[in-house]
């Protein structure tokens, strides 16, 4: 009789769950049995794990033998176990020490041949190790430098079932074959991404940091856009454009990420973590440490935009746009139950899917831009053109946009079809996205020494109350704010968020506290009503 135990990890959403893999040999007639609530995946990794011990040069057990993944109430699927299994079986027939992988932590999948295949999720996997107390990975090469991102955590990449056997018995370590010709992709990266689930997410480049990156400077005209543009990248302030076609409002949307700051270490790991466990990560990069962009067609479901799938939901745009941007072109064909299922998360920086396998919380702390035409023709008031849709189909159109979704966006502007002389005469006094982003840095540094000792960490995050009691503008500097309230133009939420945006004026401006002008400026952006303020933030 023989017993061994190792450790995996399975991944439910966005986090890990440690799992103890037990292996047990008992006299009796051959068999293999799997326990522990596995999927189909995982079922089958019995095969797969017998065919690589043997084609690793061991002795496969011809004993009864029992494989239990503890907690047996947690979901487990994916071949990340197969390593862990395949050492748990070797230490219970005493072909490795069962003392030397009991406090080892291992995620991989084997081939046939013993090779050690990448797979997805490993950031998130090695942090949830980390925080149990593991303090040594193995994990295949192709994913050591992920792992590596977590402090305090020893990795070992192996390449093959083989090598780990030999560190593990202090044996030789064989050499492996490169794992791919010169200039042939690694086929072994395939099980990596997901064919198709990158699909309109992109990492938003550094500002300045290349030629050919979008930049600001590009647009034409626009004026108010890129001034809200500003406001939005300062403060997380969600915004919606709305214009005719070819105005300029996907080029805007494109260049909102190059005026984010870049991600911090943490915020790193937390984007790195989604994009891993989603297959968007891109290979040989690691870490994601810019700000990333997703445009999801508007024909995406539900559960496209918020998560979800078969079994154990999936990530969504929401999370892979996690500290990012998500910029919804064409809003009002999206579906309406997509639509205002983004409220919850628009609210409280994650998002919770709920399915009969299980239920999964995913960070979605997003900055979401709408882009929308006045109508189907998309030449709703336009001078000198005629509009082909009568007014009820107007109406029902621009009611797509149900008022709770609209309420939770900060900013509203109307962008104008660009003029002849805008077009052509040239940009030479448009801002670049470098001049720009210095900016909304100093405005954000501002915000965050405000709000230092407190649990948020941009002017969109602090509650109303907060703003009403806590840091109050200059008195009486909302009159002009409480009068709208009164005529019904603003809801109580709605007085919140202008009150965010105003500090974030102010902000960008260098006031210490909104004024008069900053809070015009914020309800003139709100509302699209003119408040007779100039249009670029600061300029009072």
């Amino acid at each position: 009789m023989g017993f061994a135990r190792t450790c995996s990890v399975a991944l439910v959403g966005v986090e890990g769950v440690v799992v103890e893999v037990q292996a047990d040999l008992e006299p009796g007639v051959a068999a293999f049995t799997l326990v522990g609530l596995p999927d189909k995946s995982l079922v089958e990794s019995r095969d797969r794990v017998r065919a690589a011990v043997v084609n690793s040069g061991g002795e496969w057990p011809q004993r009864k033998l029992t494989v239990g993944l503890s907690p047996a109430s947690v979901p487990k699927g994916g071949s990340g176990f197969d390593l862990a299994v395949a050492c748990a079986v070797l230490g219970a027939a005493e072909r490795v020490d069962p003392r030397q992988i009991a406090d080892l932590m291992m995620i991989g999948e084997l081939g046939l041949d013993g090779r050690v295949r990448p797979v997805r999720g490993v950031l998130p996997a090695v942090l949830a190790a980390s925080e149990a107390g593991y303090r040594q990975v193995v994990v295949p090469e192709q994913t050591a430098a992920e792992a590596a991102l977590v402090p305090g955590v020893s990795v070992l990449g192996v390449r093959s079932l083989r090598q780990l056997i030999a560190v593990l018995t202090d044996a030789p370590v064989p050499a492996e074959e490169e794992p791919q010709e010169l200039g042939r992709p690694d086929s072994m990266l395939a099980g990596l991404t997901v064919p198709g689930a990158g699909m309109g997410t992109v990492v938003a480049a550094v500002p300045g940091a290349g030629a050919g990156r979008p930049d600001l400077a590009d647009v034409a005209g626009q004026r108010a856009a890129r001034t809200a543009l500003e406001v939005a990248a300062a403060g997380g302030h969600h915004l919606f454009l709305s214009g005719p076609p070819g105005a300029g409002k996907t080029m805007l949307a494109e260049r909102l990420p190059g005026l984010l700051p870049p991600l911090t270490q943490q915020e790193a790991l937390e984007v790195t973590a989604v994009h891993s466990v989603a297959g968007v990560l891109p290979p040989g990069q690691p870490l994601v440490q810019t700000p990333p962009y997703c445009a999801p067609h508007h024909s995406a479901t539900m559960a496209a935009l918020v998560g979800g799938g078969n079994g154990l939901p999936r990530p969504g745009a929401v999370s892979l746009a996690h500290r990012g941007v998500l910029f919804l072109d064409e809003a009002p064909e999206f579906s309406g139950k997509a639509l205002d299922a983004l409220r919850q998360p628009l609210e409280s920086g994650h998002v919770v899917v709920a399915r009969s396998a299980g239920m999964m919380r995913m960070p979605a702390r997003f900055l979401l831009m709408l882009a929308a035409n006045p109508c189907p023709c998309g030449r709703h008031g336009l001078l000198g053109d005629v509009c082909e849709c009568s007014p009820a189909t107007v109406r029902r159109y621009q009611s797509r946009l149900s008022g709770p979704l609209l309420d939770r966006v900060d900013l509203r502007v109307r962008v104008e079809a660009v003029s002849r002389t805008e077009l052509t005469g040239g940009h030479a006094g448009a801002e670049s996205s470098e001049s720009v982003a210095a900016r909304v840095q100093e405005a954000r540094e501002r915000s965050a020494a405000r709000l230092l000792d407190t649990p948020w960490r941009l002017n969109s995050e602090v509650p109303g109350h907060e703003l009403r009691t806590r840091w109050q503008p200059v008195p009486g500097a909302l009159r002009e704010a409480e009068r709208d309230m009164e005529r019904g133009l603003l809801t109580a939420r709605g007085l919140d968020r202008v009150l965010r945006v105003a500090w974030t004026v102010a902000d960008l401006a260098g006031h210490d506290r909104p004024m008069a002008p900053d809070i015009a400026q914020a309800l003139q952006l709100r509302t699209g009503i003119s408040r007779g303020v100039p249009v670029a933030a600061g300029e009072h």
